[in-house]
Order: structure tokens, then sequence, then C-alpha cells
């Protein structure tokens, strides 16, 4: 039987076009009720006095397997340098994505995403959870995005898909290696659970955020955690706008240390893995008055067919209670699809 695949798993589970279609951002002057959310606290913390709290892994470090285990039990977030992906790299999917998004909003729907899709141009997948709309459009790719590039630019399409299918082989490798260090900490001496036993698929998610003209009434994501085991977030240009809810601080800004560093965030997969020990990080993005961002985020996971059982290490299987019932990924998108963060209550002992 032929593995199913991350967008037929989005096919069961379709949503309106009024859910998937944004607005044209370049031809509004102020924020239209639809898109007006109650007043948003965004007074940011500078990234300078809260960054120092946020893991920073060095990839090289001898001991980064301890410490990526403790940043994902302590934050569920963290930074890594020395991941072995260019800043050239970075640029130029940054390049591609803003010449994509500049496009005239009736070249965009050429590529629109269908009902039932899972790749092209629309609104994020939480849309129909909240009664407002965000500030905010993606492009969703899978493997090689040809069919809709072509659609874009007939003859000049080549360099968009050679630096996106190049983008999403280095995103692999590392998330890949992240797993093996993550599992590693959570099982050091089994290896049952091996990463090996995984077939894993990946998805490269654009993301634009407009200049807003009301930035204290709109929002570019509302609150959600993420599906999958792990995401992978370049936030072009240094800029921030990434927010995470830490317990005890609110709402928290988390800004890139360098050019070059990515932010990795548990997602709801790796918490049911973890047996609950690392949390998947509730978070949101916030909009600016003066600045188009962009940002790059990588999804990972297994693919949906595979079976997600809670790991218990050897030593504590007489005294650890498991909190998750075992839970095919392809069940667990459907379940969430239909009831977004009321998705653990369904699935917990």
């Amino acid at each position: 039987m032929a593995t199913s695949t991350l967008e037929e798993a989005y096919k069961e589970n379709p949503l309106s076009l009024q859910h998937i279609l944004p607005i044209d951002f370049q031809s509004i002057q102020e924020v239209p009720n639809s898109h007006l959310w109650p007043k948003i606290n965004n007074v940011l913390t500078s990234h300078n006095d809260k960054n120092p709290n946020v893991p920073i892994i060095d990839l090289l470090a001898p001991n980064v397997v301890e410490l990526m285990g403790h940043a994902c039990k302590t934050w569920g977030i963290f930074q890594v340098v020395n991941h072995g992906v260019s800043l050239e790299l970075f640029d130029e999917v940054e390049y591609q994505a803003r010449r994509f998004f500049t496009l005239p909003a009736e070249q965009k729907v050429k590529v629109m995403r269908s009902t039932s899709g899972a790749t092209g141009y629309g609104t994020a997948r939480i849309t129909p959870f909240f009664s407002k709309f965000m500030w905010h459009e993606g492009f969703t790719i899978m493997d090689s995005p040809l069919d809709h590039a072509k659609k874009l630019w007939p003859h000049d399409y080549h360099k968009f898909c050679d630096v996106m299918e190049n983008y999403q082989k280095k995103m692999k490798v590392l998330s890949f290696q992240l797993c093996l260090f993550i599992l590693n900490y959570l099982q050091p001496s089994q290896d049952q659970h091996s990463i090996n036993s995984f077939e894993f698929a990946g998805a490269l998610q654009l993301n634009s955020y407009p200049c807003c003209p009301n930035p204290t009434h709109a929002l570019g994501l509302a609150p959600h955690t993420d599906s999958l085991f792990l995401t992978i977030l370049h936030q072009t240009n240094n800029t921030k706008g990434l927010q995470i809810l830490k317990k005890d601080q609110g709402w928290t800004s988390i800004a890139p240390v360098s050019n070059d560093a990515l932010i990795v965030n548990v997602g709801d997969l790796l918490h049911i893995l973890s047996n609950g020990e690392f949390p998947s990080v509730y978070h949101r993005v916030l909009v600016d008055q003066t600045k188009h961002r962009v940002s790059l985020a990588y999804f990972f996971g297994p693919q949906v067919d595979s079976m997600i059982s809670p790991l218990v290490s050897s030593k504590d299987n007489d005294r650890v209670v498991l909190k998750y019932r075992n839970v095919k990924v392809k069940e667990y998108l459907g379940l969430k699809a239909k009831h977004l963060e009321k998705v653990f209550s369904m699935i917990r002992f």
C-alpha cells in the first residue's frame, strides 16, 4: 500500500474559499472590519532583554544533545547556530519569496490553494477558528513548486524552483539532525523508537506580513501551536514579530540573535512523543506599520501513516503514567483540523 502524504491528509478536511483567499493588501489604505481585532498588547520588550533567556544552541557543541533536550523541556523553543546553511541561501529564498508576494493579486490567485489542497497561495489553515481574519498571506510548497511557478512566470520559473527545492533539501537534512539529537535525549539507551522507524515529510511555508496601517488592532498570525514534530523558522532581515506565550512572563518576543540564526520550536506531535515533557509552543505573530515582513517556516514530521507512541525511558517505566494514547499522524491532523487546541483533550488518557 502506498504511503499517504501530508497533502493527501489535508484533502479530507477541506476549507471554504472564503477561508483561503487573502484580501488584496496592496489596494487597501486602512484595516477593514473583517481584519480588525480588539487592541493587541504589542508593547514589545527589547529582544536584547529577553533573548538571553531563550536557549541558543551551537550544533557543534559537544553536549548538544543535553542542551537541546533541556531547551525543549524548559522552553519548547530555541535558536540554533552553526547549522551549515549559508546566508547566501537565506538571501536567495527571501528574494524569491518577495518576488512572489509583490506580484499583483490577480497573478497570485492563479496559484491559490484549492479548497482541499495543501500547497499554493492562501491564508493560514487556522483561519476558520477565528472570527477575524489575519494580516497574512502565505505560499505553501511541498517538494517542487514547478506547476505553480510555471503559471506565474511561464518563461522564468527555473530560478524560483531551484532555490525553493534546494532550501527544502537543506531544511530536511537539518530537521533530521535535530530529531536525532532530541530522540537521543528522550531515549539515550533504546533504539526501538529510533528515528529510522519513521519516514519523514516536510513543508515549506513562505509567510508575508504586509505593512499594516493599524498594527495594534491586527494580527499576523493568531495564537496557535504547530502540528508536526518541529518548525524551523528563519525571520528575514533580523526582524521580529514572533511572540511565544511563556508561563509567568506573558507574551515574549523572540528575535533571531544573528542573521543566520534559526528559531526552532516544538510542535504537537513531539509534545505527544515526549509524553508531554516538551511543551508545544503557543505562539502568535505581530505586524508592523512600516516593514513588510517575510519569514520562512519549514514544518517537519513523520509521514501521515506513522503511529506516534509516547516515549518513556526504561528507568522511568514503573513510575511514569502515559498522558496520551497512541495516535496516527493522519488521525491527529484530522482531529486538529476540526477542533484546533481542544485536540489534546481528545487523545489524553
